[in-house]
């Protein structure tokens, strides 16, 4: 290892599957291929020039297709993440991820990581074995932004398609396209492109470091039901019954519930289930007391956080002990 090599920043690259390791029976193929089946140090033989970026040290911690993610898998990814953050010789962490679960991933970690190092998810939408791959580069650009000094202090990031998201903001928004990713409303951080790297805002909400969330041991029961037309409050009692600690709802427009499903939510609110109020919509706000009556039904609003990502920040609520809907609502209000 030449004196070069030696001062290039040292970045662990934990892999949990996803399409990024998929394969599929031949070059043609996009669809139908076997997600998770290629192993970390196949997915860096395939980017040479990763050797250019930084030093890297490899670890697989799963290999699943992020349809499959499981709260118990983000707990053993944080704490790992954790671990290697407080390493003196860890400058940066990348993750490669399936597409399907991103987001919720990357947020469950913007809010428990303790560092302020660079953390780092990427992924593909088209398996390894593709024409035009876009893994590889999605690879490169990643442990690049996580070498960069520039990215500490950010938050967890999403690094894909040439473009540097926030975890907090970002979004899938296609099925098939290599530019599936988006944060509505905010917009992208930055962009990253043959080395370079460039930041154009910041994150304002607090995160990582300046987070008051831990991973938990134990994850309470959390769903997510939506509101449409001719709904019954079938689902909603149901997990009343089954002891769901939390109910997102993935409401119309401004978060408004049908009638139906609004009784039933006021009922399980007054019964101690922390209920939120989500947007099916896929960008926006949802606005306390705007298209329900939060104060009445006693229920909180998520603000600009889709459903999927509510249900994580409830999930940690929760975990920590805080269920009434006055704290709860604080902590949608500053996450």
């Amino acid at each position: 290892m030449n004196t070069h090599t030696l001062s290039l920043p040292r970045v662990a690259v934990l892999a949990t599957g996803g399409t990024i390791a998929g394969q599929a029976a031949d070059a043609s193929r996009t669809a139908g291929y076997k997600a998770g089946v290629v192993g970390v140090d196949k997915l860096l033989d395939a980017v040479p020039a990763l050797g250019t970026v930084a030093r890297i040290h490899a670890e697989q911690i799963a290999s699943i297709d992020s349809k499959d993610m499981t709260p118990a898998l983000w707990t053993t990814l944080a704490t790992r993440i954790n671990a290697l953050s407080a390493q003196d010789d860890i400058d940066g962490i990348v993750i490669t991820h399936g597409t399907d679960t991103l987001e919720e991933t990357a947020y469950l970690l913007h809010l428990t990581v303790k560092s302020t190092k660079p953390v780092v998810l990427t992924a593909a939408m088209r398996p390894s074995t593709a024409l035009s791959a876009d893994g590889p580069l999605n690879l490169l650009n990643a442990v690049a932004v996580a070498a960069s000094k520039d990215a500490a202090g950010r938050g967890v990031l999403v690094a894909f398609n040439n473009q540097i998201h926030s975890a907090r903001d970002i979004t899938k928004t296609s099925t098939y396209a290599v530019d599936a990713f988006r944060s509505p409303e905010t917009g992208v951080l930055g962009f990253v492109q043959d080395g370079r790297i460039e930041f154009q805002r910041a994150v304002i909400k607090p995160h990582t470091t300046a987070s008051e969330f831990a991973v938990a041991a134990e994850w309470p029961m959390v769903e997510i039901i939506a509101s449409y037309a001719g709904v019954s409050r079938v689902t909603v009692d149901a997990l009343v019954a089954a002891g769901v600690k939390g109910i997102v709802v993935a409401g119309t427009g401004n978060g408004s519930m049908h009638a139906t499903i609004t009784q039933a939510l006021a009922d399980a609110a007054t019964a101690g289930i922390a209920v939120v109020r989500a947007s099916r919509v896929g960008s926006g706000h949802v606005m306390r007391n705007g298209a329900a009556s939060d104060d009445a039904l006693g229920t909180v609003s998520a603000g600009t956080l889709n459903p999927y990502k509510a249900r994580v920040l409830l999930m940690l609520a929760l975990s920590s002990g805080i269920a009434d809907a006055a704290t709860l609502q604080r902590l949608f209000d500053t996450y």
